[in-house]
């Protein structure tokens, strides 16, 4: 069964299972996925199926919905995608998780088993099993940050390892911005296996990668100077 899991900041606080037509996120008490956070609207959002596909829509919350970074009305959930309402994230898992695991166990008891097979079924068998190097890199991911290139920050550089960063005023953004007309969350960095992307989340506005104005999310690059409200940031990639 599909599931959401529920975490304020690095902190797991539950499971919830999408066992119902439609699932609501908000916080007043009576939602199915209640959050107690004052950014988060009493109706925020709903998750929802049709066919074999899951859906999150926005219900017209003050502060928004955003999948993986990207600000939406409504979209489409695929495994491991990140939810972010309020200062809270919730992780989609697809119903489809454990027929996988279950058919990669199989296949781990099958080269366990002590028997006597014929040779081209264990050939078979063999060739299924991820060879140690491959799985190292699939296991590695690209480790990245930013450098302070211009303006003033509390720090001269800035490591990018939580999952989801941001950088704006609010006391919980990554890369603090100061000023009275600062955005409170002006930006938002997302971390993947692959690499990161960056969103604006004023729709461009204030927010340039290499002088230019970002619309919706930008994959950086290593060198990629970032531009928002006079703090200029060079992004650069290390080995992990």
């Amino acid at each position: 069964m599909a599931k959401i899991l529920l975490k304020f900041k690095e902190a797991a606080l539950k499971e919830i299972p999408l066992d119902k037509e439609t699932i609501t996120i908000g916080r007043k008490a009576t939602n199915d996925i209640h959050v107690d956070n004052l950014a988060v609207s009493g109706a925020h959002a709903r998750i929802f199926k049709k066919g074999e596909q899951f859906y999150i829509e926005d219900l017209s919350s003050l502060n928004g919905t955003f999948v993986n970074g990207k600000k939406v009305s409504v979209g489409t959930l695929n495994d491991a995608d990140v939810i972010i309402i309020g200062k809270h994230t919730l992780t989609f898992v697809s119903e489809a998780q454990p027929k996988k695991q279950a058919e990669q166990s199989k296949d781990k008891d099958l080269m366990d088993e002590t028997i006597m097979i014929d040779p081209k079924l264990k050939d078979a068998i063999l060739s299924k099993a991820p060879k140690a190097d491959a799985v190292k890199v699939e296991q590695k991911e690209i480790l990245g940050g930013f450098v302070v290139i211009e303006g003033s920050t509390e720090k001269r550089e800035y490591e990018l390892t939580d999952r989801i960063s941001t950088i704006g005023k609010d006391p919980n953004s990554l890369i603090k911005l100061k000023g009275f007309f600062a955005p409170k969350v002006a930006a938002l960095i997302n971390r993947k296996k692959d690499g990161y992307t960056i969103s604006s989340l004023a729709g461009g506005k204030g927010v340039r990668v290499n002088g230019n104005e970002i619309e919706n999310q930008y994959k950086l690059n290593e060198g990629d100077v970032v531009d928002v409200s006079g703090i200029k940031l060079q992004f650069y990639v290390k080995e992990n």
